[in-house]
């Protein structure tokens, strides 16, 4: 049995907390977060725990390949840890910034379900409601509906006024 290095053990030690900082952080985790919610300092908590992890095991592999029982080995090691560190920081940095910073559409509203096309999938009677299957956002959506005249089941229709957010008043299109 192959005994482990007291730095390699403290630099795997070292990686393995970077890693699991760095994925409680990019799975949205607010257990390390201090403060307020919106204030984020100058180096985040994703950059912090790449460069800790990359640092703690390229420190470990630079370790193991040295040999490193000196101290003038482990500095080395050192070294090795932190020219894997470095960029793997910036690539976190960089990579978390444009997660956090992606632009995505805007939820859609009940405003957005005027003027939609659409097919009855429950018949609409004159007093009551039926169900139509209608596209927002390029989703299918099912919704309640009115209409001023009986709609048969597979009739096209379109929205003229959105009654709710689940009900829609329709006409035969």
């Amino acid at each position: 049995m192959r005994v482990v290095a007291t730095g390699t053990l403290i630099f795997l030690i070292i990686g393995g907390a970077g890693v699991g900082v760095l994925a409680l952080a990019l799975l949205g985790s607010e257990l390390l977060h201090f403060g307020h919610a919106d204030v984020d300092g100058p180096i985040s908590t994703e950059t912090v725990a790449g460069f800790a992890g990359a640092f703690g095991f390229g420190g470990a592999i630079v370790n193991e390949l040295l040999g490193a029982r000196t101290p003038a080995l482990i500095a080395g090691a050192v070294a090795g840890g932190l020219l894997a560190a470095v960029p793997t920081a910036w690539l976190a940095s960089r990579l978390s910034r444009a997660a956090r910073n992606m632009r995505t559409d805007p939820t859609p509203t009940r405003d957005d379900l005027v003027g939609a096309l659409g097919l009855v999938v429950t018949p609409v009677p004159v007093n009551g409601y039926g169900e139509v299957r209608v596209r927002v956002a390029g989703q299918p959506v099912k919704l309640n509906a009115r209409a001023d005249q009986p709609i048969p089941v597979g009739a096209q229709i379109f929205v003229v006024q959105a009654l709710s957010e689940t009900s829609v008043h329709v006409e035969t299109y």
